[in-house]
């Protein structure tokens, strides 16, 4: 597909994963020598995933033959959700629904409380049944608490006994909750800000200076774009080669088939 030249503006990149890197626990054939090619810039992930840690998702990394990348390099949508929580209420208590690596981020600041929580949130993962999502309904209706979502994901794609599979997203997760109390949500993970202005804290970069490489153009694309970011899709996720970019939102700088194309195209 056609992209334009290398921008020698380019200081730092951000990288989506799932879909980007890997499918399930295998890695994309060129992802491990595009992630070399980039060792010297500075680099962070970013993923909607609230569900392992940092120092689990290098470890998988790891065995997938990635080389080279650091858990302080990786940030999770439970990252920001958990400093979100912070910037509104120090020590602040919390109601959670998904994974355990959710709880273990939202507890290194907050404190989990079921009976009178500032907060319910809503994770991926499992966790959601008929008794939690009533404990979350009380707490928002009754207790004031605020309800915030890790990311806003219908869907995620997943891996099983080899095979492709669609899980709900946290976006699904948390619909129950938004439709029996009739609240607006907070939604953190991308498209919206947190994620990428925590990336570009982290790295000392202004937005412009910075590529944002992911293969979903209504999360990764259109939040690093309207931040001001250059932006790159890869067709290597769902979002496959030749269809046809959806209307309504930003198109990226370059729009490749795989890293390999990107590689070339920035003449790494």
């Amino acid at each position: 597909m056609n992209a334009p030249k290398h921008s020698p503006s380019i200081k730092g990149y951000l990288l989506d994963m799932d879909g980007v890197l890997y499918h399930g626990m295998h890695a994309l054939k060129d992802a491990p020598a595009f992630i070399q090619r980039i060792q010297d810039t500075p680099t962070r992930f970013i993923t909607n995933n609230p569900i392992h840690p940092p120092k689990v998702i290098t470890e998988r990394l790891s065995l997938m033959g990635f080389t080279g990348i650091q858990h302080t390099q990786i940030i999770t949508s439970a990252m920001a959700t958990c400093l979100w929580l912070q910037q509104q209420k120090p020590n602040f208590q919390y109601f959670a629904i998904g994974a355990q690596g959710l709880h273990d981020e939202l507890n290194h600041a907050g404190t989990f409380n079921a009976e009178q929580a500032d907060f319910v949130v809503v994770g991926e993962g499992p966790g959601l049944d008929y008794e939690q999502l009533s404990i979350g309904i009380e707490l928002i209706l009754n207790k004031g608490a605020k309800l915030v979502g890790t990311n806003p994901d219908l869907t995620v794609d997943s891996m099983k006994d080899g095979k492709h599979q669609i899980l709900p997203g946290g976006g699904a997760l948390i619909a129950p909750f938004i439709a029996a109390t009739q609240v607006q949500a907070t939604i953190i993970g991308k498209p919206e800000p947190l994620l990428y202005e925590m990336a570009l804290q982290d790295l000392g970069l202004k937005p412009e200076e910075c590529l944002m490489i992911g293969d979903r153009p209504d999360t990764d694309i259109q939040g690093a774009a309207v931040l001001g970011m250059q932006t790159a899709l890869v067709r290597t996720g769902r979002f496959s080669p030749g269809t046809p970019y959806p209307a309504g939102f930003h198109k990226p700088n370059w729009d490749v088939s795989s890293l390999t194309e990107l590689s070339a195209s920035l003449s790494l």
